[in-house]
């Protein structure tokens, strides 16, 4: 398959693996860059910058295919050496990152002058069309379904693709809801350029999570994520378990605050949880896309199959009914 997305990241598959805090390290990355598709690392995972440095040249001892870092911008009382960060991604020539949280405009100056191309996720029409202002090459569209931080808006991907694709000029990345072939064939069919992934690539034999994790999500149906922070006006979706449904019933009590949730929703517990298997330890995220979830393959299986797949759905099911 080719689009823009593929030509313009020298990609063999318009498959991308969105950056994800405590995931996307050196063994995924490689290996989804190895399937022909785009891997991002995430370069807040790495405690310092000195250590992202080391996490690039990492995963280019494990693969010659191009990929990219994340760089998610978000506002904190002490917040990381952010422009640190940004001058390590440059050191080291990697030609795209993938920009959340916050605009990436501040850095786009430094990020231009290295000829990097910047991939702005957004979860919103007016945030996406103010990223292709500021120079993005393209946006990834984050659908009400999508793990993380899915906007306020509750648009799904299926009404937000195609709206982005209508209103903007620079190529656009579904994500949100997305994990198989038949995925893959509709996005393109909205008019995307390729699929973002998070949640299926969880679910992989590359991902370094505890099986566990991996197994409550083979198990899932649609109905098992769970939103909070919506009183917060910072809606999340993570996996349902009894950590996110304390959190959400203590949002529903009159007067409650952060502060009253913070303690079971650290960063702390959910890299503990990764690490433990003990599923009900923290929150820990996971899109609607969990409930197409069946298997554990690798990464080189599940990215043939999403590919095969869809030009299968794309010239036979289809052409069939048109022909």
């Amino acid at each position: 398959m080719k689009t823009s997305i593929t030509e313009m990241l020298n990609i063999e598959h318009p498959v991308i693996q969105g950056g994800m805090q405590r995931v996307s390290t050196a063994e995924l990355v490689a290996a989804v860059a190895n399937a022909g598709a785009l891997g991002f690392l995430s370069a807040l995972t790495q405690p310092t910058p000195a250590l992202l440095a080391k996490e690039i040249e990492r995963t280019r001892s494990m693969t010659d295919k191009p990929f990219g870092v994340n760089l998610t911008i978000l506002p904190t009382l002490t917040p990381p050496p952010y422009e640190e960060y940004a001058q390590v991604i440059i050191d080291a020539g990697i030609k795209v990152v993938e920009t959340a949280g916050r605009s990436p405009a501040p850095f786009m100056p430094m990020f231009n002058a290295a000829g990097i191309k910047v991939i702005h996720k957004c979860t919103s029409i007016r945030h996406a069309k103010k990223a292709q202002a500021v120079g993005c090459a393209a946006v990834t569209i984050d659908g009400f379904e999508a793990a993380g931080h899915p906007g306020e808006d509750d648009i799904p991907s299926l009404i937000l693709v195609p709206r982005a694709v209508d209103e903007l000029d620079i190529p656009v990345i579904a994500c949100g809801g997305f994990s198989d072939g038949r995925g893959l064939a509709a996005a393109l069919a909205l008019g995307a350029d390729a699929v973002s992934m998070g949640t299926r690539f969880l679910c992989t034999q590359e991902a370094r999570v505890h099986q566990n994790l991996k197994d409550k999500l083979v198990g899932a149906t649609e109905l098992d994520t769970q939103l909070i922070f919506r009183k917060f006006k910072n809606t999340a979706r993570v996996f349902k378990n009894s950590i996110s449904m304390e959190v959400a019933a203590i949002e529903s009590r009159e007067g409650s605050e952060f502060n009253d949730v913070a303690p079971l929703v650290s960063g702390q517990r959910g890299g503990e949880l990764l690490e433990s298997g003990d599923m009900e330890h923290g929150i820990w995220w996971a899109g609607m896309s969990s409930g197409l979830v069946y298997d554990v393959p690798t990464i080189d299986e599940l990215v043939t199959r999403i590919v095969s797949d869809a030009e299968s759905i794309i010239k036979n099911r289809l052409m069939s009914i048109v022909g």
